[in-house]
């Protein structure tokens, strides 16, 4: 296969400077945090990069999170980052173990605001339309977004009822899992809007709050395009003893199913008690860039993939 390289580099330079251009209109600070980490997080299905030091252990940042929530309790409000991420294991036409990620936050903000921001970028860089060449799929970004809850996915796609689903992602996540993978996701890639799925269970909460409406939920979403998930938003948990509490179990499951066991980062746990409201969001640059340049394929729009090196 030969990659359309200086085609699809230019375009993945012009999408680049609009992004920065569409954050700056809006006020929003461009950070930089250090990628070079004392804990990559918690979360069970991420593995990080750890490497050799004279003091303690460090690892390549699996996203910048935890630094960027330190800088909203200092007082900063509206922050942006486009930087490298590094996950272990990520390889495959979506995935590459090192990707770039956009990543913003807006204090005394709700999860509405951050899903606006959202919804608005990816119509700004895509101008209203995405072209799927590998299948002659057209997604209509122009559009006001569809939205629909997880519960509602699992209903209709994989003939799973609400309480059936809210047992699964908390008593056996590998078969909701499953479910999700082989029967949600291909529904979603036939999809010819935008769709954000909402309203994660709580046992999928990450560092999401919970739904004050609903407690049973998360205040997460993630956004599929053409199948695609490119983003994981949330409204942020404030709540330091709660935020403790996940990272413990986070710690135990990662111990108990043989994984490597991260450190809690104990600066950043002590800043989400100085936490105002917030929501936050990841959205992967490397798949954005790759749907406006009409393929599913991130390797087409990386200078080298891992398998180039």
């Amino acid at each position: 296969m030969v990659k359309c390289r200086n085609k699809w580099l230019v375009e993945r330079a012009s999408i680049t400077s609009k992004v920065r251009a569409f954050f700056s209109e809006r006020d929003f600070l461009e950070v930089e945090t250090p990628l070079l980490v004392p804990s990559p997080g918690l979360d069970v299905h991420l593995n990080a990069f750890e490497l050799a030091s004279d003091q303690a252990a460090r690892y390549l940042s699996t996203s910048p999170e935890y630094q960027m929530k330190r800088l909203l309790a200092e007082g900063y409000e509206r922050i942006v980052q486009v930087c490298k991420c590094f996950r272990q294991g990520e390889r495959g036409g979506r995935h590459n173990p090192e990707f770039t990620m956009v990543e913003w936050y807006r204090s005394q903000s709700g999860v509405e605001s951050v899903i606006a921001d959202t919804e608005v970028l990816v119509r700004t860089l895509t101008n209203g339309r995405v072209h799927i060449l590998d299948d002659d799929l057209v997604v209509d970004t122009a559009s006001p977004f569809l939205r629909m809850t997880v519960a509602t996915a699992f209903s209709r796609y994989a003939a799973t009822v609400e309480d059936e689903m809210l047992r699964l992602a908390e008593h056996d996540e590998d078969r909701y899992f499953r479910l999700f993978v082989e029967n949600v996701e291909p529904a979603l890639e036939r999809f010819t809007q935008p769709v954000f799925l909402t309203d994660y269970p709580k046992t999928q909460a990450s560092l999401a709050r919970e739904k004050p409406t609903d407690d049973r939920y998360a205040e997460r979403f993630e956004l599929y395009l053409g199948g695609v998930e490119l983003c994981n938003g949330f409204g942020e948990l404030t709540d330091a003893s709660e935020q403790r509490k996940r990272l413990v179990r986070d710690q135990q499951t990662r111990r108990s199913s043989g994984l490597p066991v991260y450190p809690i980062d104990e600066r950043f746990l002590s800043s989400v008690a100085a936490l105002p409201p917030c929501a936050g969001n990841a959205l992967g640059l490397d798949r954005l860039v790759a749907l406006a340049c009409g393929t599913r394929e991130i390797a087409r729009v990386l200078a080298f993939s891992i398998d180039e090196l």
